[in-house]
């Protein structure tokens, strides 16, 4: 079968379904494998649930004229998102980077939306996968789609250019992210710069933070750029207020107060509020969307629960994100500050090194209470408490609770320190 009769089949029944347990009547059912599943086995069980055709890609699973046969389902679903996007008036703005991406690409759609018909990566469904999810989302009335990128190995960011196609691009940060598979530092800027290699390749426009120095460098001589600065006037210039603990900026004169804590957002706000301008939102929206938007997923919230006050970040860590957290926790104003501190995954050879740095800036910064949780905080050397497991956190909780203050819970996503809450 053609791309274009798959299209065509598409369009009839534009939803996407790739695992059984959530078909859809009248989706199609994409037969994806993986390291411990093979979808072609569930194809029969999928058009039984409803699904009005199954892609696959090996013939002994070919049980009726609803099974389509490809060579290959994940670069079919891959190419069909191309075609798909390729046939829609839709501006791609395409956005990655070690740190924010997702609360980036929130706050875009908020502050884009207010204008234009959009749609955004939902979640953080941002892989091989997800950006090809999310183009087949796109709708005839869509005017710009918002797609984020994610990536743990150089080349990947390229691939998904490739698919995705761009006609606009932001990095909001090069950090100490995924160092294992992009072999350190230097390796995550060449890998999250593929983005800025695509569109600068290709003579799009970039979107730049022009406060950071690879950045500037990278588009040095790039002239199709836009970007902010709270200093430099060849940019638009956006001034950070406070935070504390929400991040406040000024653009213009107009104040604008989000509900987002840490001054490491202040980036992120920034991005939404330039591209809000260059797409000519009317700066009193771009306020609205930047002021109403709520951070969700474990990811920067505070909440109130059983008289603490709990600054919930526990979605994601690195050691460029965990250092800034901690920073901007030392930097608020509270009472009672406790630290809640999980392992931080991916980082290769160099994971003793970068506890340890972290379990160093904690002290340094006169930190009394701070719980380490994990295999990689238990081998550093420290006053602090360390718990080799959760599990022996949770038990330790039993027995001394945590006494009533204001709480920083980070960690990475394996640790799942939002279980923390259930035991205060």
């Amino acid at each position: 079968m053609t791309l274009e009769k798959l299209h065509a089949l598409f369009l009839e029944h534009p939803i996407i379904c790739t695992d059984t347990r959530k078909i859809e009547e009248n989706c199609m059912f994409f037969a994806l494998k993986g390291p411990n599943f093979n979808g072609n086995a569930f194809a029969k069980d999928a058009l039984g649930k409803g699904a009005a055709y199954a892609i696959i890609d090996e013939e002994e699973h070919r049980t009726s004229e609803k099974t389509i046969l490809v060579n290959d389902v994940l670069e079919t679903l891959q190419q069909l998102s191309t075609f798909h996007r390729n046939r829609n008036k839709a501006k791609i703005i395409s956005l990655t980077g070690s740190n924010g991406k997702t609360t980036t690409k929130e706050l875009i759609n908020a502050v884009i939306s207010k204008k234009y018909r959009t749609i955004a990566t939902q979640g953080n469904l941002n892989n091989h996968i997800g950006v090809p999810l999310t183009l087949l989302s796109i709708k005839e009335d869509t005017e710009m789609a918002i797609v984020e990128m994610g990536a743990n190995h150089k080349r990947e960011i390229a691939h998904l250019c490739q698919i995705a196609q761009p006609d606009f691009g932001y990095i909001t940060n090069f950090g100490k992210a995924h160092l294992e598979g992009f072999g350190g530092v230097e390796g995550v800027i060449q890998g999250k710069s593929e983005l800025y290699d695509y569109l600068t390749s290709h003579d799009k426009y970039v979107f730049m933070n022009a406060d950071d120095p690879i950045q500037r460098e990278k588009l040095a001589t790039y002239t199709k750029k836009i970007g902010f600065s709270t200093s430099d006037r060849t940019y638009y210039n956006i001034a950070f207020v406070e935070a504390n603990p929400y991040v406040v900026l000024e653009a213009e004169g107009l104040r604008m107060e989000s509900q987002l804590i840490g001054k490491y957002n202040f980036t992120n706000c920034c991005a939404a509020v330039l591209m809000g301008k260059y797409f000519n939102v009317p700066l009193e929206d771009i306020k609205a969307a930047i002021e109403s938007y709520q951070p969700k997923n474990n990811r920067s919230q505070i909440m109130d629960k059983n008289g603490y006050k709990i600054i919930l970040d526990a979605y994601n860590a690195n050691p460029t994100s965990m250092k800034a957290a901690l920073e901007n926790f030392h930097a608020m104003d509270a009472p009672d500050k406790i630290m809640i501190i999980g392992d931080m995954f991916e980082l290769g050879p160099t994971a003793a090194e970068e506890h340890q740095g972290i379990a160093d800036l904690a002290e340094q910064l006169n930190f009394e209470q701070v719980y380490l949780v994990g295999e990689n905080f238990f081998g550093v050397d420290t006053p602090f408490q360390k718990f080799k497991s959760f599990a022996d956190f949770k038990e330790f909780l039993t027995h001394q609770p945590i006494k009533k203050g204001t709480l920083l819970i980070k960690g990475s996503r394996g640790m799942a320190l939002e279980r923390v809450l259930e035991n205060l």
